[in-house]
């Protein structure tokens, strides 16, 4: 860029902050961007400049030569982000630096419209690795999770009861079954040393039990608690009833 095309490219500046240029400042524009061209980019870049708003409301926009570099340059990578190089057959080294200069070049200017899709993979792992991963206990295509907490999740599914939601008390993954009631140190229940059965039973696969058979369970275990209260009891038996020997 030389003094005249900064001049214009001040002019250009004019419109957005009301600035006067000079002649002087025109050289130093020119001299900070003697390697980069007055084109669609460079006035492009100060409009990019003025789109944003400042930091400080009270702060007043003003373009300096750095930021139309900077933002000349974001302008033109940004066109460049699906860039895929186009070869042609038994190129030299001399002639794949001159092609990928020129298309970069061209896409960068915006004289080639830039590539709207990432290209993807293609074709399939070599049969000998699906082998080798096989014989190791990993399943060739399955689905990976797309965050750290799902592949957390579905690894706490697999570790028994605490994998799933209680059915009978709601407990969440990973934390254990509530008691009935709550306190002020435990208001959702005080923490079961072991799981529910009915969470046992659903993180074997068990099915759940039916109306029916909850009333049946609940049956047997009365029946089996009056029993053993009548046989309480039944043993009239204490330990003040033994003799008690009389020492030498």
């Amino acid at each position: 860029m030389n003094p005249k095309e900064a001049a214009e490219l001040l002019g250009h500046c004019t419109a957005f902050d009301n600035r006067q240029p000079s002649a002087a400042a025109a050289i130093a524009w020119a001299s900070a961007l003697h390697d980069v061209p007055l084109d669609d980019d460079a006035k492009a870049a100060v409009a990019l400049y003025y789109t944003t708003p400042p930091q400080d409301p009270k702060e007043r926009l003003w373009i300096l030569p750095h930021h139309v570099r900077t933002l000349r340059t974001k302008l033109r990578s940004a066109r460049l982000e699906n860039f895929q190089y186009e070869p042609i057959g038994d190129e030299t080294v001399p002639q794949y630096l001159a092609r990928l200069r020129g298309q970069v070049q061209a896409i960068a200017s915006g004289r080639i419209a830039a590539p709207t899709g990432r290209l993807a993979l293609e074709g399939a792992p070599h049969r000998g690795f699906v082998q080798e991963l096989e014989a190791r206990g990993y399943a060739v295509g399955r689905d990976v999770p797309d965050s750290d907490d799902e592949a957390l999740v579905d690894t706490v599914r697999r570790a028994g009861p605490l994998g799933i939601q209680c059915p009978a008390c709601g407990a969440e993954i990973g934390h254990p079954c509530k008691a009935p009631g709550g306190s002020r140190k435990h208001v959702l229940g005080k923490p079961r040393s072991k799981p529910h059965t009915a969470r046992i039973r659903a993180s074997s696969g068990e099915p759940e039990l039916t109306p029916e058979q909850l009333a049946d369970q609940e049956a047997r275990v009365r029946e089996a608690s009056r029993l053993k209260l009548a046989e309480l009891e039944n043993d009239t038996s204490t330990p003040d009833d033994q003799p008690m020997e009389e020492s030498a």
